[in-house]
């Protein structure tokens, strides 16, 4: 488990490696915002979704605490609300991004309704707890950078040290020590791999009925279209994508492989404004010394993470 006491102690540790006070956790320099900033790793956000859905704990936790399927846009907003003030907020922005994550996290408590793999019926899962975290941590680590290398020039095996490296820093945020986390990429690849062949992770009915309603489409104006529908399926391990029961026929490949082939002629020539997200316009006018974001910044930012500025909360 990660208690406050826990959470503070890995804070210091960041706020001691800090680009600073302005440029946050990370700064422009780094290999996690070069990944971040890129509209494209939308194309990751099922696959994310979708393999924390896998562990039954999160399952579980997101069946009976979440607005998920209430308010799936919320979701959205919520999630990379806090990834985005983590990633390109200012340190404080970041921080507070940490707290609020923890004592939300601190909130979700139960048992298992039922036995899901190793999970007994009964058992309790907590939020803040460490294999959990680490487990979500991955995720979003993972499938950045592969939604990155679907469309962009991939990573070198230098470069990829380096945003391990620095998401370790970011599990931090988690309340994860460096000892909760593998020490290099190929450690970290490792235990992805693991994860995805072993029991831990094993697609529960709630699980597939919160996937079924999110990418079947209880509302079909949110359903998402068909060639991304087989994109995230394709990006899923074979034993999780078999879990929820997705099923790529020809027709669904070739959606997903001509919407890839439009996707690498388009992205690389959008205007800087239009490809990289609103946050870390924001970051850059902040290190620039404006004010706040113009409002191409603010609508960009209503979009990723439903509300027009990141760095405007107090301190809590």
């Amino acid at each position: 488990m990660v208690d406050e006491r826990d959470l503070e102690s890995t804070l210091e540790l960041v706020r001691a490696n800090a680009a600073g006070p302005v440029a946050g956790v990370f700064g422009p320099d780094t290999v996690t915002w070069r990944i971040d900033r890129e509209a494209v790793i939308f194309l990751g956000a099922g696959r994310a979704l979708l393999l924390q859905l896998a562990h039954p704990w999160v399952a579980a936790a997101i069946a009976e605490h979440s607005r998920t399927l209430a308010d799936p846009i919320g979701r959205f907003h919520r999630t990379f609300d806090i990834v985005f003030a983590m990633v390109f907020g200012s340190l404080d922005r970041a921080q507070l991004s940490s707290r609020q994550l923890h004592r939300r996290h601190s909130m979700i408590v139960g048992e298992m309704p039922e036995t899901v793999g190793p999970f007994a019926a009964g058992s309790r899962y907590c939020a803040n707890d460490i294999p959990s975290l680490r487990w979500v941590h991955a995720t979003l680590v993972e499938t950045a950078l592969m939604a990155h290398d679907l469309v962009l020039p991939p990573l070198s095996a230098e470069e990829r040290e380096r945003y391990w490296t620095e998401s370790r820093t970011y599990g931090a945020l988690f309340g994860l020590t460096g000892d909760d986390l593998p020490a290099d990429w190929a450690g970290f690849a490792a235990y992805a791999a693991a994860m995805a062949q072993s029991e831990t992770l094993t697609v529960s009915p709630a699980a597939r009925e919160i996937a079924a309603q999110i990418f079947g489409g209880a509302r079909p104006w949110l359903r998402p279209p068909r060639w991304y529908r087989a994109l995230t399926a394709r990006m899923l391990p074979e034993p999780i994508r078999a879990g929820f029961g997705f099923e790529l026929s020809e027709r669904d490949a070739r959606s997903a492989d001509n919407a890839l082939r439009w996707i690498r002629r388009v992205y690389p020539k959008l205007p800087d404004r239009l490809r990289y997200v609103g946050p870390y316009q924001e970051a850059l006018a902040r290190l620039n010394g404006e004010t706040g974001p113009d409002w191409m910044t603010r609508c960009l930012n209503r979009a990723w993470i439903g509300r027009p500025q990141m760095d405007v909360r107090g301190k809590g």
